[in-house]
């Protein structure tokens, strides 16, 4: 008799969620937030759950109508808020802690969230968010497998239809605790689709459902263009437009979302090139950085490195050394498939490459 397969979601896992000052990830500031660490023990109890929770000082004004859905006010938050340089120093440093390539990360709406991170840890301590394993997110979920649902795709409406309880809606704590759930609910309701799927895999999956969704859309975009130009909407058209290449720019760079949003075209895998290493010495455009991207970070981490890294140097004509030099550049781990490298394992590696090239 076959044995069951057991989900990932019966695994440990992590949780995140921020409360912020408006709904821009990258110029916006961090109010409050959460990781929640779920960590199974034994069959048939409980596993351990624990909450840590910050509350920061964003060094701006809050915005009335951020302050009505979260109910934290400038004045509160500069009194009780800690610095939030130190703030996202703890909370990255623990991500990094226990988010990794078999602990997947819950994070609802999570381009927003780990955008949002990225972009502050930039902003404080001048270092990118390293990518330390798959993230699992409901919202592009239930968006690709349920699509013709009209309830809201709220974490509240979502919680609702999927009968999840949840507490303290609009706090990072209890909306963090909440996507956990709602992550592990999915896993049970779309067993084949979600909970079966490794880890790594379905965190491909949804950065292939991310893409598809947001061409579309910029699709429909480029079409109301049209139509405003043919109206003589001249003003209109060119902001249809915009919103469009800010939507294709973005379609591929799931689960984090672009700092720059240029009109560039629809990023895409390479075909092999044959004949060598031809384009050894040109230069790197933003699509074939992009191709470049999304092949290592959507590699299995159990992937041997130096067999894929030839393996992308003939998709790309150029040679491995090229290759493994243009990854540590775009901040992917070139030793380690599917991950990305913060500052200090870069210097590490650079150091190690540096001294490769010195025998």
């Amino acid at each position: 008799m076959l044995e069951p397969v057991l989900s990932w979601s019966a695994g440990p896992l992590v949780a995140v969620d921020l409360e912020t000052t408006g709904v821009d990830p990258r110029k916006d500031r961090i109010v409050t937030a959460a990781i929640i660490t779920i960590t199974p023990v034994s069959v048939g109890e409980r596993p351990n759950v624990h909450t840590y929770e910050w509350s920061a000082d964003p060094g701006v004004e809050i915005p009335a109508d951020a302050t009505a859905i979260h109910g934290v006010t400038t004045e509160e938050a500069r009194a009780k808020g800690r610095d939030a340089s130190e703030v996202i120093d703890e909370v990255t440093k623990l991500l990094a802690k226990v988010w990794a390539p078999t602990t997947p990360l819950c994070a609802f709406n999570a381009a927003f969230d780990l955008t949002m991170l990225d972009a502050e840890l930039q902003r404080h301590h001048g270092r990118s968010l390293p990518l330390s394993g798959p993230v699992v997110d409901p919202l592009c979920i239930d968006r690709q497998l349920d699509p013709q649902r009209k309830n809201k795709r709220t974490l509240s409406g979502l919680c609702a239809h999927y009968q999840v309880r949840l507490e303290n809606a609009h706090s990072s704590a209890g909306d963090a605790k909440a996507t956990a759930r709602l992550a592990w609910r999915m896993s049970t309701v779309f067993s084949k689709e979600v909970g079966q799927v490794p880890p790594h895999v379905l965190h491909r999956h949804q950065a292939r459902w991310f893409r598809d969704s947001q061409v579309v859309h910029a699709d429909k975009l480029e079409r109301a263009a049209a139509g405003s130009a043919a109206r003589g909407d001249t003003a209109g058209a060119d902001r249809l437009r915009a919103r469009a290449a800010d939507t294709r720019a973005a379609a591929s760079s799931w689960p984090f979302l672009p700092e720059t949003t240029p009109a560039e075209g629809k990023r895409r895998r390479l075909p092999p090139r044959p004949g060598g290493v031809a384009n050894s010495h040109a230069s790197w455009t933003p699509d074939l950085d992009a191709a470049l991207r999304d092949l290592w970070l959507n590699a299995d981490p159990v992937e041997l490195a130096e067999p894929l890294r030839e393996e992308i140097a003939e998709h790309h004509g150029r040679t491995p050394a090229a290759i493994r030099s243009r990854l540590l550049r775009l901040r992917c781990d070139p030793e380690q498939p599917g991950l990305t490298c913060d500052e200090q394992r870069a210097a590490e590696l650079q150091r190690s490459y540096d001294a490769e090239y010195k025998r």
